[in-house]
């Protein structure tokens, strides 16, 4: 057997070792809950009318509803993402709703990890999101 021959034959035999690892790992579902903000802070003698977008990779899993007038808003609506991996990135984006355009209060963004966990993360104008996630098995 030659030398490219061998060459080529431990390519293919890598290759189909990667795609079977990757296809055996299992895919699982990410839900993003009980979202929260308080001390929101949107400038001087404003209060925020209050949304988040959630995002996971580079998918958009929506927005929540805006909370008009409220420092300590609380959101009800729960986000799912149907194909997630453990250590994928999850990122919640804290805007103020206005006329012209919305303004981005703060980011919070995070490994996700197996299992359920609460977490808080200060927003850069001011204020905390705290939230929820759950990573599993899809079933």
């Amino acid at each position: 057997m030659s030398s490219s021959s061998l060459l080529c034959c431990l390519l293919v035999v890598c290759v189909l070792t990667v795609v079977q690892i990757y296809a055996a790992e299992e895919r699982k579902v990410l839900k993003v809950f009980n979202l929260r903000a308080s001390d929101l802070n949107s400038g001087l003698f404003q209060t925020p009318d209050a949304y988040v977008k959630v995002f996971m990779g580079s998918g958009y899993g929506g927005k929540t509803e805006v909370k008009n007038d409220n420092t300590d808003p609380w959101w009800k609506e729960d986000f799912n993402f149907f194909s997630a991996r453990e250590n994928d990135p999850l990122r919640l984006e804290v805007y103020d709703s206005d006329v012209i355009f919305d303004d981005l209060l703060g980011t919070c963004e995070r490994s996700i990890k197996n299992g359920t966990w609460q977490h808080s993360c200060s927003i850069k104008r001011g204020g905390i999101l705290s939230y929820s996630y759950t990573l599993e098995p899809l079933q």
